[in-house]
């Protein structure tokens, strides 16, 4: 066998261009995350699984509606997220919301300390996933928002899509 012949074998094994690098499969996604709170700076985490868990995860089952993130003697963790048993586990099956360890630069968990003690601020789970077959997670630091600012929020949105949509059709009109 030539050396080309192993090269092209093991090239024929690898992942699909594009794929290193980005998110291979989306678990889980808090959307009302983004409606809740004001995002400040987005991060990404690693998370500690036993073996069960990352089994019920790869199956797309997963909830980050009430989880939360926060610092404790120098460590992150992810609290209150439920990964629900595995089916075919055994009686070795993990507890669906024990909490989870996030493994993070020592500068990222200072700065992150740092600034949650500043107050206002909170270290929310924004979205769930694998990357190059470990599992991640997206953290945002994140200021709560009031009623009153959601609504303000959803009116520019929708300002927003109005004015792209109104810009869409001028375009458009422009190239008859």
């Amino acid at each position: 066998m030539t050396k080309g012949s192993a090269k092209s074998r093991n090239a024929a094994k690898g992942p699909p261009d594009g794929a290193r690098g980005g998110r291979n499969k989306l678990v889980a996604q808090n959307k009302k995350a983004r409606h809740d709170y004001a995002i400040e700076d987005v991060l990404e985490a690693g998370l500690v699984l036993t073996g069960t868990e990352v089994k019920s995860l790869r199956q797309g089952r997963c909830s980050l509606t009430d989880a939360y993130a926060s610092v404790q003697d120098g460590e992150v963790y992810l609290l209150s997220a439920h990964i629900p048993e595995y089916t075919e586990g055994t009686w070795n099956n993990h507890a669906p919301r024990r909490p989870r360890k996030l493994l993070m630069h020592r500068r990222e968990i200072t700065q992150l300390a740092v600034a949650l003690k500043e107050g206002g601020l909170a270290l929310v789970p924004l979205s769930l996933y694998f990357k190059d077959g470990r599992a991640k997670v997206e953290l945002a630091l994140a200021r709560g928002r009031k009623s009153h600012d959601k609504r303000q929020a959803m009116a520019e949105r929708d300002a927003q899509k109005e004015m792209r949509n109104a810009m869409g059709l001028a375009l458009k009109r422009g190239r008859r």
